[in-house]
């Protein structure tokens, strides 16, 4: 293997690692934002509410997301399976 390979091979995996976590995390901040906003406005300084809705906005993201979030993590692991003898040499 070179390293040419193995970088490439890294860059990948984080690609892959952003695309599948990165609707998650925007939807988590976005809500979070959103909460924050309205706490501030209301000057309820409640714990449990900051929680709460990034819970569930991102169990509805995750059903919205998932089957493409799956699909991404399915490529990638088929395109390892099949390299795998570029990877052991």
């Amino acid at each position: 293997m070179s390293q040419e390979f193995v970088i490439s091979a890294a860059e990948k995996a984080i690609t892959v690692i952003l695309m599948v976590s990165g609707p998650l995390l925007l939807v988590a901040l976005i809500t979070g934002l959103l909460v924050s906003i309205f706490q501030a406005t209301t000057q309820i300084q409640e714990q449990t509410l900051a929680f709460v809705p990034k819970i569930v906005a991102v169990l509805v993201a995750l059903v919205f997301f998932g089957p493409w979030m799956l699909t991404h993590m399915l490529s990638y692991t088929r395109d390892i399976f099949a390299n795998l003898t570029r990877f052991i040499g």
